[in-house]
């Protein structure tokens, strides 16, 4: 086997779900994989366990994506929070866009604010669109907002103050007597120093309500991780990078897409170990959820999600998530149609199979159709129970019109098919993009399961499905690079004379990653740095972001207008452009991750087969071919081929499957 990371320390990356945990460790050519139960509430726990059935006593360096930002923030679990904000303005969020997410919905239920109206709080003070002070801050009533908090049980405060990205030193000195008077506080000019008072105010009320609940987490996994004999701890951010975890605690809401952000990462890795071109569709299935992204060269990195019904503009990877996974719920609802998630039965109760419930799951639909090995599920440390799950869904069979247990299966694998086709179709064709040309990469717990099905739904001709399938994600948080994004919006017009204006502000920009890089203990030799400008024609109202990687600023222009044809199918050069916001990514190096390969087949080998129809992945060698129907089963996953599709091994052990 290749040299994982020659002389290096042990790496070990932990991804955190709903349902399960996944854990893989590399190190000089050997590779280690493990995969437990996820334990909500406590996660911490499931993350040393794993950690340790890896490591082995050894010394090593963990890297951590995790899920409790997101679930605190979906699941309204996060820490009682206030706001403070420029007087006049507290209930600038709660109007927010006027936006309607279902145009047609006639009774639409607006999502209740993190912030409640009596503990947003305003103070006098008033900073102008040109950065001038045009009033000045007023800290008399602030101690007896601070004595309200107490009283109320407040823990985080969000401050937020109209046009503190120009002039912060109102929010600086509020920030001060806060966090003096003992309160976990979020500033918007540090969270996210950007224009737009909804964008800029959401996010920094997200980050204050996920923040306390986030560094606990991490305090007890850092100090868990130190016994076991972790030398250094870094959580994935949600931009495709890692923070230590002092700094992923301040800024919780970096961390939302952690997860997302791994399997991607995970997906790059692998494609590029086998020699493929970055053409993708990610598509990772879990146990609780689906994540699907679309990469063309490079994952794409927006600032314009929503989570949870609020607008959060801090960069991450532009993934699309549904309910749909392996422990997914299936019922009949009261109109008698048949319906699959978003309800999950998680890691426990879990799935019939698991001895705990009754209730029909996905899983529990593949046990009694025979793509799962009951005696082998999870190395056998699980062994599934078939005729609890046979029993779920004859009962789900009978309520649908009396269906047996196997018509009641295929209908269930049926519709979460459809559910996961139509969110490929939103990071696809709503986008643009011609699924057609991409080949569609399947992975997490049952993600090979359904990669083939959706492909012929989409009418897809190639799909991969990586090595270690099952633990991608915590694959791809080992091959996280350091990363950091800051930004300064400018509201610039593009004439003469403008680029030496944004090089001194990208300038200052790198310096001031410099510093946190520095604080971080990153060589500053080894950082490269990605220049952006977010652009658009004078009068638009949204920008297009400019990527200048392979373009000097003299081309921003162009690529600009290049762009804009491309996402919306016009330009016009004769247009005035304005640059709205400058951004600057800083990056330490890849780590040098190196997969081990894949043997050459030999003459006099053994069939692969275990069963007729049935192949261990690990028997498999370079010069292999699978014909469909077929399973391929490994530790932490199957892969179901129909009939129709032929699959063989890259050098690393990716699976290509191709249609006949």
């Amino acid at each position: 086997m290749a040299a994982a990371m020659a002389g290096a320390r042990l790496r070990v990356g932990v991804d955190t779900g709903g349902t399960f945990t996944d854990v893989l460790a590399l190190q000089d050519g050997v590779l280690r994989a493990y995969k437990l139960s996820s334990t909500p509430g406590k996660f911490e726990e499931a993350v040393l366990e794993g950690a340790g059935e890896v490591t082995r006593g050894e010394a090593f360096e963990l890297v951590h994506s995790t899920t409790v930002a997101t679930n605190a923030l979906l699941e309204r679990k996060g820490a009682k929070t206030a706001l403070i904000t420029t007087g006049g303005f507290k209930d600038v969020l709660a109007i927010a866009r006027q936006a309607r997410p279902a145009l047609y919905d006639l009774m639409p239920r607006p999502v209740a604010p993190l912030v409640p109206r009596e503990l947003r709080f305003e103070l006098p003070e008033r900073v102008g669109a040109d950065g001038s002070i045009l009033v000045p801050l007023d800290l008399d009533p602030l101690d007896d907002i601070i004595a309200t908090l107490r009283r109320e049980g407040v823990a985080s405060v969000a401050v937020l103050f109209l046009f503190s990205f120009l002039a912060p030193e109102h929010e600086c000195r509020v920030g001060e007597m806060l966090a003096a008077a003992g309160f976990s506080v979020s500033l918007s000019h540090q969270v996210l120093p950007e224009f737009r008072e909804v964008e800029r105010g959401s996010t920094t009320v997200v980050n204050a309500y996920v923040r306390p609940v986030m560094e606990d987490y991490l305090t007890k996994v850092s100090k868990g991780a130190g016994k076991l004999g972790a030398e250094r701890l870094r959580i994935v951010q949600s931009n495709g990078g890692c923070l230590t975890p002092e700094r992923a605690g301040a800024e919780a809401v970096q961390t939302l897409l952690s997860g997302p952000a791994a399997g991607v990462m995970g997906a790059c890795t692998a494609a590029r170990a086998g020699g493929r071109d970055l053409n993708l569709i990610t598509f990772d299935m879990g146990g609780t959820s689906t994540d699907v992204a679309l990469i063309r060269g490079e994952p794409v990195v927006t600032t314009e999600q929503t989570l949870g019904g609020f607008p959060v503009g801090v960069p991450m990877v532009d993934a699309h998530t549904v309910g749909a996974g392996g422990g997914s719920i299936a019922s009949v609802d009261a109109g008698g149609a048949l319906a699959v998630g978003p309800e999950s039965a998680g890691a426990y109760p879990g799935p019939a199979c698991y001895g705990n419930a009754g209730d029909p799951t996905v899983t529990d639909a593949h046990v009694v159709l025979g793509h799962l090995r009951p005696e082998a599920f999870l190395q056998g440390r699980m062994p599934l129970d078939v005729e609890r799950s046979r029993s779920a869904l004859a009962k789900l069979g009978a309520q649908m019109g009396g269906l047996d247990a196997e018509a009641a299966a295929r209908d269930v694998l049926r519709l979460v098919n459809i559910n996961m086709e139509a969110a490929i179709r939103v990071i696809s064709v709503r986008r643009g993009h011609d699924p057609v040309d991409f080949t569609l990469v399947g992975f997490g717990g049952a993600g090979g399961l359904h990669v083939f099905a959706l492909a012929e739904a989409l009418k897809m001709n190639r799909v991969l499905v990586p090595c270690h399938p099952g633990v991608l994600s915590a694959l791809g948080a080992v091959a996280m690079p350091m990363r950091q994004e800051t930004s300064q919006t400018v509201m610039r017009a593009w004439t003469p004379g403008a680029e030496a204006e944004l090089q001194g502000i990208l300038e200052g920009l790198k310096d001031d990653l410099l510093e946190r890089f520095a604080g971080d203990g990153v060589d500053a030799e080894a950082l490269t740095f990605q220049p952006m400008l977010e652009m658009r024609y004078r009068g638009q109202s949204h920008e297009l972001c400019v990527n200048l990687a392979s373009a000097s600023l003299a081309e921003a222009v162009g690529a600009f207008h290049k762009l804009h044809r491309k996402r919306y199918g016009h330009a016009d050069p004769a247009e005035p452009v304005e640059v709205v916001t400058v951004r600057l990514r800083g990056q330490a190096p890849n780590p040098e991750v190196f997969l081990p390969e894949l043997a050459e087949r030999r003459t006099g080998d053994l069939p692969p087969e275990i069963s007729p129809g049935v192949v261990r992945r690990e028997r498999l060698r370079r010069g292999d071919v699978v014909e469909g129907p077929a399973l391929i089963q490994e530790d932490f996953s199957t892969v179901l081929v129909p009939e129709g599709w032929r699959v063989f091994p890259d050098r690393v052990g990716n699976l290509t499957g191709e249609r006949e």
